[in-house]
């Protein structure tokens, strides 16, 4: 038997021990054998959403692990397998637990008064426009918040109203004498 990282050079005979030598290449052994040749080393493919954590060494194979933003699907003793992206919040929900290298991100959906754009890790409260002295142009949604304007006085709307009858007033005066 070879040692981890060696693979046998010789089989042992009546008069001779078996004669070892390390792998090399790209290949490894990790455990104690009797084979001829080492097995290549595996790949962490991104395209997996895997990255090298641990090269490949003569005793052990890669050890991959989740891209950043990826989270381990499929593991096994040398690391991750297959990673998956993960989720993104919606419009109206916000990141009720941020993913992790082994679990995916947590999506809630905001309630009553609140809103988020699926970026935030809590709903905000939609702005209140009348504590603000302003009038609500547009009212807030689960994934916007309240849009607010000038608050229009009863004076202001009153004098809209007085400007708007002089000018079809004055309008109706030109065309009765013309």
């Amino acid at each position: 038997m070879c040692s981890p990282g060696n693979r046998v050079h010789e089989h042992c005979t009546e008069f001779t021990s078996t004669s070892c030598v390390s792998c090399i290449d790209s290949t490894f052994l990790d455990e104690p054998n009797g084979l001829m040749k080492c097995a290549p080393c595996s790949s962490c493919d991104s395209g997996l959403g895997l990255r090298v954590k641990q090269p490949c060494k003569p005793e052990s194979d890669d050890f991959c692990g989740p891209l950043e933003g990826f989270f381990c699907l499929l593991s096994n003793k040398d690391g991750c397998r297959i990673a998956q992206k993960h989720s993104s919040c919606k419009p109206g929900q916000y990141i009720r637990h941020t993913g992790t290298t082994s679990t995916d991100t947590v999506c809630s959906d905001c309630t009553d008064d609140t809103y988020s754009d699926g970026s935030l890790t809590a709903c905000q409260s939609h702005t209140g426009c009348e504590s603000l002295g302003l009038q609500e142009i547009k009212p807030g949604s689960p994934w916007s918040d309240s849009e607010c304007g000038p608050q229009l006085s009863h004076s202001t709307a009153r004098s809209s109203a007085v400007a708007s009858m002089t000018v079809i007033l004055a309008g109706a005066v030109y065309i009765l004498v013309i």
